[in-house]
Order: C-alpha cells, then sequence, then structure tokens
C-alpha cells in the first residue's frame, strides 16, 4: 500500500518505520524543516510506563480551581472564548472518578508496556543512540501526607504488573545520591527501576534518517493544505510550502491507499476540516535544558520532583528539567509574563535541588540557558486516539498527551499492524480511531 504520515514527531516516524517494516510505501510530510522539531523536539525526556496517572482523577476539579490563580501552577486552566476547550473541560470533568481513573490507567500503561517492547526492538535492530540511561525514574515528596497518596499510587500500579515501590529517604538518596544536599527536605518517594531516559528528539530524528535510507520519500518544510474528499473517503492530499527554486518543491497533490494524521496537537482541526471532530486539545509544556557545571554532583537517575511536578533528566553533558502544563489555546509563545514565570520556575527549581551543579545563569548573567515549549495533544482521558476514522482511507494516531515519547514506538507499531489488517496486540488497551 501506499501510505502518507502527516506529522514527523516521534509518533509519525514510528509509524513511518512500521509500515515501512511491513513493505509499505511510505510518504512523510512536516512543516518542518527536519523530525521532532516541535513537541517532540525537548520534552522531560522520560519513559515513563509507571508514571502515567491521568490528569483526570477525584481531586483534580478542587486543584485545578485553586491553581487558576498561580501563574506557577502545575495544570494552569485559563478560560478562553473557545468552544473546544470547555467542550474538552466538560469531558474532562466527566473522567474525575475513581472508576474512570482505574480504567484510564490500565489502557494507558497497555499502551505503555508495548510500546517499551517495541521500543527496546527499534533501538536492538537500528543501534541509535540517544543519551539513553536504563536507570530507572524515581519520584520524591517533601511531604508526608503526598506520600502517602503516592502508596496508594503505586499499589495500583501493581495491579497492572507495574514494580513501582514505595521507598525510604535512606534508600532513595541511595538509589541518586544526587539528591542528598536537598535531602532533608525529602520524606520518602517512590522507585521503578525499569523505567528509563533519553533524548526523545535524537531518536526520532535517527530513526527519519533509516525511513529515508529504507526509501521513505521524506518532505519537510511543507504544509498541509487541504484534505480532499471523494465518496466518503480521502481522495487526495494538496500539500504546499518549499521553495518555488526548486520545481520538487513546489505544491503537490499526493495520493495514497492510507492517510495517517500524526499531527499532535494540530490533529484536531485538520480532521475536522473533513467532518472527523475528536476532544484533543493543546497543553503547553516548558521545559529548560542546563549545561552541566559540575557533572559529577548531576543525577544519573531521572528524577520527579512532587512538589513542583517537574522532571528532571540527564542526557549527555546537559540536564533538562521540564513540567507544568497550560491549557490555554495555540500558544507557544516564551517571551510573555506568564511564560517568562514559569521558565524561572524551573531555573528556581534546579537550584534549589541541586545547588550549583547546572549553569542556570539568565542570558542577562552572560548563561545560556535554552528555555522551550510544546504543545502536548491531551485528551481528556489520557489515552489516544490510533485508528481508523469514520472517514474511509483516513486513518489517527494522536493525542498522546505528555508521554508521546514513552507510548511513540509501540503507537507506530499499532498503527502499521492495523492499517495492514491486522489486530495490534496490545493487551487490555482499545485502538480507536475517531
Amino acid at each position: 500500500m501506499k501510505v502518507i504520515v502527516l506529522g514527523a514527531g516521534i509518533i509519525g516516524i514510528s509509524t513511518a518505520w512500521h509500515l515501512l517494516g511491513r513493505g509499505h510505501s511510505v510518504t512523510v510530510v512536516d512543516r518542518q524543516a527536519d523530525a521532532a522539531m516541535e513537541t517532540s523536539f525537548a520534552n522531560a525526556g522520560q519513559i515513563s510506563v509507571s508514571y502515567c496517572e491521568p490528569w483526570a482523577h477525584k481531586g483534580a476539579p478542587a486543584k485545578l480551581l485553586k491553581w487558576m490563580f498561580h501563574n506557577d501552577a502545575p495544570l494552569l486552566f485559563r478560560p478562553r472564548f473557545d468552544w473546544q476547550q470547555w467542550r474538552w473541560g466538560l469531558k474532562f470533568l466527566a473522567q474525575c472518578n475513581d472508576a474512570a481513573f482505574a480504567r484510564n490507567v490500565e489502557q494507558i500503561i497497555a499502551l505503555g508496556a508495548y510500546s517499551h517492547a517495541a521500543l527496546n526492538d527499534v533501538v536492538l535492530s537500528t543501534g541509535i543512540e540517544f543519551d539513553r540511561l536504563e536507570r530507572g525514574i524515581a519520584h520524591y515528596f517533601t511531604d508526608a501526607k503526598s506520600l502517602d497518596g503516592a502508596a496508594q499510587a503505586a499499589a495500583l500500579m501493581q495491579r497492572y504488573g507495574v514494580e513501582r515501590r514505595v521507598v525510604g529517604r535512606d534508600e532513595l538518596l541511595a538509589i541518586e545520591p544526587a539528591l542528598r544536599s536537598f535531602g532533608d527536605r525529602i520524606v520518602g518517594g517512590t522507585y521503578t527501576a525499569s523505567d528509563e531516559s533519553g533524548d526523545a528528539r535524537l531518536f526520532t530524528q535517527a530513526l527519519a534518517r533509516r525511513c529515508a535510507a529504507r526509501g521513505a520519500r521524506m518532505l519537510f518544510g511543507r504544509s498541509v493544505q487541504r484534505l480532499n474528499l471523494a465518496g466518503g473517503a480521502v481522495e487526495s492530499v494538496d500539500i504546499g510550502g518549499g521553495s518555488a527554486r526548486d520545481s520538487a518543491q513546489n505544491d503537490l497533490t499526493l495520493r495514497a491507499d492510507a492517510v495517517v494524521v500524526a499531527c499532535g496537537a494540530y490533529s484536531a482541526p485538520l480532521l475536522r476540516t473533513v467532518g472527523v471532530d475528536l476532544p484533543i486539545y493543546p497543553g503547553k509544556g516548558y521545559s529548560a535544558t542546563f549545561a552541566l557545571r559540575r557533572p559529577e554532583g548531576a543525577p544519573w537517575v531521572s528524577t520527579i520532583d512532587d512538589t513542583v511536578k517537574c522532571a528532571m533528566t540527564r542526557l549527555g553533558d546537559r540536564l533538562r528539567v521540564a513540567g507544568t502544563v497550560e491549557l490555554n489555546g495555540y500558544d507557544h509563545a516564551l517571551d510573555t509574563a506568564l511564560a517568562r514565570r514559569r521558565c524561572r520556575m524551573l531555573a528556581e527549581r534546579i537550584e534549589t535541588v541541586l545547588p550549583g551543579v547546572c549553569d542556570t545563569r539568565s542570558e542577562d548573567e552572560g548563561g545560556q540557558p535554552n528555555f522551550w515549549t510544546g504543545l502536548r495533544p491531551a485528551t481528556p482521558t489520557n489515552i489516544p486516539y490510533i485508528g481508523h476514522t469514520r472517514v474511509g482511507k483516513l486513518w489517527v494516531n494522536a493525542g498522546h498527551g505528555t508521554l508521546g515519547w514513552t507510548h511513540g514506538a509501540g503507537s507506530g507499531k499499532a498503527m502499521a499492524e492495523l492499517i495492514s489488517g491486522n489486530v495490534a496486540p496490545i493487551e487490555g488497551f482499545d485502538c480507536r480511531g475517531g
């Protein structure tokens, strides 16, 4: 079959790779100059099968209400005159109960385990290097009440085969000695040895090059102008952009046997143009990447700071700290007062937990911090859409929220299986489109 994959993030490139492996002809389209230049560019770096709780739980509404008045809140809802935001919010509230939480956790874990195995297979077959650290993930707490809640969450995860265990402060500091300077404030934590970390951008770009070497047509710097329908199915895709000086880069009309929409948060507005209306809304996430001043003091285990809900991950000679989500539309700005405050919070937290380990100086102070923001394509359940839509020949692989890196390899493999006419073998996960 001829397949067009729209989007070259971790989801789109993984889809392309697995389609090629099943003998399909693949064209990848992305508006950026290379793969992984948007949501997959600078995420937290965690491959966190076991740290995957949905945002929606019974305590979420009260927290969201309180956090609305704090610019550095972990999850900030900013009401807009936007029907899609409010519709998403209502569906989110409907998931804020114990039964929905348990159901959603089960599906997210199932996809995560399947995806982790798929990632290992890709790495084994390709030899891709991406600053990988197979040291697990630790989550530390500074108050006893939160730690008690973490114990309950760990017990739930263990029901689904995830070995997340509660550890005391001394054991946590033995697992990650870099936290000792902050240790007097830590009351304990949880740890999962089977999780890992690495640079999603490095991995995705390397896999994209291997897709090209396998024969995929990579159309970078090209935008999707229109999905054209005929007889209830996608007939063609109009592609624009590129350089007028190169005839190969002029506007194109592409035809294929299947079209996969894997455009992250931009999947929803594109799909609505052909009557497929999925509740995928952008969550603006932030990260900061700092050069290491004292590599010997930097953590090797990827960690989660419960107080500000941020992740800290070592990527070679850099430290990535990422966190906070802002439900505020399709806003990429880093130069607003709100964005600057949220970036500053990440830098300040690093200095609090790992003082002097990173160069967190601002540019005005002579530093070179790399702040970034990207839109996480969130569904109310945090479960992505992977499957066929009601429009013929049109498929979707989107809605992974903050778990795109964790679920990328498996989502691509599942998509390729479905397009090939097979059943995606993900026990406990309901593959669906829209």
